[in-house]
């Protein structure tokens, strides 16, 4: 009788996975604060038998399963999102404000399954389970998850280092992964715009922030497509804008924050160079500005070789019918962190509620829970043809 394939043994263990990633549902908790999520993440993780490091990144978990060299790391992230769910489902959070809105529960579920099916085989080397804290934001320092990982060690000895993400506009069955950029990078600015206050009824007799502010943001809006290349992906955007008090007061600034993506160094740095061309028009027209940066994550590429590793164990597991490229978009994700350090890949996991789609950072957001066998599944058989890899290599 055939040996049972990943996929086959990741649905034998179906009913486990949906009770994960429900218990972390109901309980959702917010980047840097996940001690209930990673407390449970470990607590299971040792009743499996696994040597686990806890305070990783504040409130991250490392967990090894072998030892030695060569040594592939899997990720999922741990937090939730400040959003009130409006899903009428029995596993519906019970923390007011915060929701799993993004995935993560089924990330942090799929990574205790891929524990959960490795501990039954011999590895020739290292699987790193990588239990994450803080993808979405950063903390008081602007520093996310990922860099607080790295910088307790989490990475060291680390070949190669793969994660997915659940995509709710993907059909339930299919993955998507190609190599190159698979999200943007990003930083955030913060801007002042300083002018002379005064009465409404006398402009001429102040400078007024307003009216400087508007040709900045025309200049702002104009750097994608008059000073950076067609064919380079960039965005710039405002967020928010700021100013007054009152209707007949001219005030003395206006403050403006806004986010910068990228795919390519070069335009990371005509990036900055612009925005800081745009606010000099505040200077010209009679009155001065503030400008700040803020480094956000780099954007992740995804390495032809672990495109490749992630590609041959899908193929086999669902078909390469099944297997399509990414939809390229400039959402940031710190992934692209630990891929600065080694070569990695993030895939996008099918998890389509059939007729229902539901998008992510949505108070509606839901998945459909077959996808969990199948993304556990493919994350396991990764790392083992990661070690094949390397022994015929």
């Amino acid at each position: 009788m055939d040996k049972p394939n990943m996929l086959e043994r990741a649905k034998d263990i179906q009913d486990q996975l949906v009770a994960w990633r429900r218990d972390f549902h109901m309980h959702p908790e917010l980047g840097f604060c996940e001690l209930r999520t990673s407390a449970k993440v470990a607590e299971t993780l040792i009743s499996m038998g696994l040597k686990v490091r806890q305070r990783v990144g504040k409130t991250g978990v490392v967990a090894d399963l072998g030892s030695g060299s060569p040594m592939i790391a899997i990720r999922a992230d741990m937090d939730a999102l400040p959003l009130q769910e409006k899903n009428e489902v029995e596993y519906a959070s019970q923390v007011p404000g915060v929701m799993h809105a993004c995935g993560h529960d089924a990330h942090t579920a799929m990574l205790l399954g891929v524990a959960k099916l490795l501990t039954q085989q011999d590895l020739p080397g290292t699987v790193r389970l990588l239990f994450q804290p803080s993808e979405e934001k950063g903390d008081e320092e602007g520093v996310s998850g990922a860099p607080r990982m790295i910088a307790d060690g989490a990475m060291e000895g680390v070949d190669m280092v793969i994660a997915l993400h659940v995509s709710p506009m993907t059909p339930t069955g299919q993955i998507q992964v190609d190599a190159g950029p698979g999200s943007g990078g990003v930083d955030s600015w913060f801007a002042k715009i300083i002018g002379k206050g005064g009465h409404g009824a006398s402009p001429h007799k102040t400078i007024d922030p307003f009216y400087i502010c508007s040709h900045v943001i025309m200049a702002l809006n104009g750097i994608v497509s008059r000073r950076v290349a067609p064919f380079s992906p960039a965005v710039v955007s405002i967020g928010s804008l700021h100013g007054g008090h009152t209707e007949n007061v001219i005030p003395e600034h206006v403050e403006i924050t806004g986010t910068l993506r990228y795919t390519e160094e070069k335009v990371h740095q005509e990036l900055h160079d612009e925005i800081r061309r745009a606010f000099e028009l505040a200077k010209a027209l009679g009155g001065d500005y503030e400008l700040r940066f803020e480094i956000g994550d780099p954007p992740m590429i995804n390495s032809p070789k672990a495109v490749s590793l992630i590609t041959a164990a899908a193929t086999d597991l669902i078909g390469a019918e099944n297997i399509f490229p990414m939809d390229k978009g400039l959402g940031a994700e710190d992934f692209g962190q630990f891929s600065v350090i080694a070569p990695g890949a993030m895939f996008s996991l099918g998890t389509l509620i059939a007729g229902d789609e539901r998008t992510g950072h949505n108070p509606r957001f839901d998945i459909n829970e077959d996808g969990l066998a199948i993304g556990t599944a493919i994350l396991a058989e990764s790392a083992l043809r990661f070690f094949q890899e390397r022994k015929s290599g």
